[in-house]
């Protein structure tokens, strides 16, 4: 009664967007909300699309859903659950970004700091919209921070030409090396200056810009902050964290429903296998095609840590079925909860990469150390003597076998102009007799979206 005011108080027991973000450490919190979005990338839909959809996999489980059998068929339709989950998570991810850079504009905390986590969004964001583009080419682009039905509304959510994304993806990546720190991270599992380098140099490579992808690579190259390690397998089991190749990787953690899925996706629906505790069964969702095992070259080391064709059944009985050795965790008490990190990119991809690079502008002689610098880690011996066409062939052939299961497969081929070849020759291998066409190049626009956003318009051939 002896105030001339109210006492106005913001809520002590919830957060509000309006109190929130203000510090370091609430930036740091959002930030987390984006590695965690960016996560569900990596849990199973980048590798139905990248995977399951090529040459290097195939379905073994008796009740697949509607959406598996699209992509082991080549037959993928605009109802996809997976087209749609992919479409969500990476918008989703951006949305989260727009955010912290919309807010972050008005923080008054250490540069030093802001700078960072500015960097770290941009990569993210510009990340989604990579992954988004070479799947859907338009995708709709926007920096607006959504806080009302009506502000969604508002905002100009039509499809936008390729061009207009990749200027997005460029300019995001170039401001976030300027504010990333030189030093590298100890902790693999945060963006780093290379990170960013790394996914610039995939970018120009994507788009042809091949002078400027070899640049890009040659400085990751140059500063020597990572090598490849000498054990191949030591990159695809447990205890892989942080290795001198890694660049950037996702960390699992088994126990807390925050493992990785690759332990029932990678391995074979049979019951009473000797494989895991407890006789578990996998998923057969993703075991590897027969091509795959017959890519590598007979003296390759690489085979024995990325594949297996024998499993062992209780009582001891030995059956052929071919099943991914690769970030599958056997001491998985559940196999949906492993616990093996995840590479994300990997310094023998810069190598690749920059042979490409290289191999592209004519300069077939200089690219040739770069890919035997991966192959003899493989226990192969040294290429010499091949012509442009040959060496592209060649990075192909080396592509799949050093990144099996590593997501890379699609966007390999559709980025060399090889998926229609590639595929149809690997249809006509098994016998099936449908095609790839110039329209599956592209994923359709998930329906759903276009139902609820009239601007949008599909894909052709959908």
């Amino acid at each position: 009664m002896s105030c001339k005011e109210f006492l106005e108080l913001q809520p002590q027991n919830q957060i509000n967007d309006e109190s929130f973000y203000r510090t370091a450490a609430d930036f740091e919190s959002s930030l987390l909300g984006v590695y965690s979005s960016f996560k569900g990338f990596h849990t199973g839909n980048l590798h139905y699309i990248n995977e399951l959809a090529t040459d290097n996999a195939e379905l073994q489980w008796l009740a697949p859903t509607a959406a598996e059998v699209e992509f082991d068929d080549n037959s993928v339709t605009a109802a996809n659950a997976t087209v749609l989950a992919t479409w969500n998570v990476g918008l989703y991810t951006i949305a989260r970004c727009n955010t912290i850079l919309n807010r972050i504009k008005g923080a008054s905390f250490d540069p030093v700091v802001r700078d960072r986590i500015t960097g770290e969004t941009r990569f993210f964001r510009a990340w989604s919209y990579f992954y988004l583009v070479q799947l859907f080419g338009r995708v709709p682009v926007t920096d607006v921070e959504f806080r009302s039905p009506g502000n969604i509304a508002a905002t100009d959510l039509s499809l936008k030409p390729q061009e207009e994304v990749y200027k997005l993806i460029i300019d995001d990546l170039t401001t976030a090396e300027s504010m990333m720190s030189a030093t590298l991270n100890a902790d693999k599992g945060r963006v780093s200056r290379g990170t960013v380098k790394t996914l610039l140099g995939k970018v120009y490579l994507t788009k042809k810009d091949y002078a400027l992808a070899a640049a890009k690579l040659k400085e990751v190259i140059d500063e020597k902050q990572y090598s490849l390690v000498p054990d191949y397998k030591s990159l695809v089991v447990k205890g892989n964290n942080n290795v001198a190749e890694s660049i950037f990787e996702i960390k699992f953690v088994s126990g807390a429903n925050l493992g990785n899925l690759y332990s029932v996706q990678f391995t074979p629906a049979l019951s009473n296998m000797l494989l895991f505790p407890n006789n578990q069964s996998g998923g057969g969702r993703m075991v590897p095609a027969l091509n795959s095992f017959n890519a590598f070259e007979k003296a390759d080391r690489r085979k024995a840590a990325s594949v297996n064709d024998t499993i062992t059944l209780l009582g001891g009985t030995k059956v052929y079925s071919r099943y991914g050795l690769k970030f599958v965790d056997f001491s998985a008490i559940n196999v949906s909860d492993g616990s093996v990190t995840y590479p994300v990119s990997r310094f023998s991809d810069v190598l690749l990469m920059y042979a490409e690079a290289l191999n592209e502008q004519d300069k077939t002689a200089d690219a040739l150390p770069y890919i035997n610098q991966v192959r003899k880690r493989a226990g192969l011996s040294d290429l010499a003597g091949l012509d442009r066409p040959a060496l592209r062939l060649a990075l192909e052939k080396e592509r799949k076998v050093e990144f099996l299961f590593e997501g890379q497969r699609w966007f390999d081929l559709v980025r060399t102009g090889r998926a229609i070849e590639v595929m149809n020759a690997h249809f006509a291998s098994k016998g099936i007799s449908f095609r790839m066409t110039e329209n599956e190049l592209l994923m359709p626009i998930p329906l759903r979206e276009i139902d609820l956003n009239p601007a949008l318009t599909q894909n052709p051939g959908y």
